[in-house]
């Protein structure tokens, strides 16, 4: 089942977060209030999978009035590959389309080698033509990387 995220998801998805090696969490913004916080702006974009009685898929997908964005796209690896990933795409970009957005980004780590292959596997374009620059404001910010 594919539904829309809310606060009451959190435990769930930060449960699968940790759960998939590689993933980059933030100590404040992927806080369950600073998830919140990006749920209330963004209230009807963001997805879970749900299989099993668990969260087993999640995406935080939200827009800033022009173009929507994808973070933090997983499937727990036990469940990958049954088309749950695509599934949660369609729902996001059918919800962002219900908001008059007409394009989406994402960021995928390089080294992201599973990833890479499902963006290029469902037709997603990888950009060549520009540079992807990062400003820190708060250095409390923390990413820890799951081993």
């Amino acid at each position: 089942m594919i539904r829309v995220m809310t606060i009451d998801d959190y435990d769930g998805v930060y449960a699968l977060w940790n759960s998939i090696h590689g993933f980059a969490i933030r100590s404040i913004d992927d806080s369950r209030e600073g998830v919140e916080a990006f749920l209330k702006r963004n209230p009807t974009t963001s997805v879970v999978a749900i299989e099993d009685d668990k969260i087993v898929g999640a995406i935080l997908c939200g827009h800033d009035g022009r173009r929507g964005c994808f973070y933090h796209v997983c499937v727990n690896p036990d469940y990958r590959l049954k088309g749950i990933g695509k599934s949660m795409v369609v729902f996001c970009m059918n919800a962002l389309k219900e908001e008059k957005i007409n394009k989406v980004s994402l960021i995928a780590f390089t080294q992201n080698d599973v990833g890479n292959a499902f963006w290029k596997e469902i037709g997603w374009t990888k950009r060549e033509d520009l540079n992807y620059y990062d400003f820190t404001l708060n250095e409390e910010n923390i990413v820890r990387f799951n081993e």
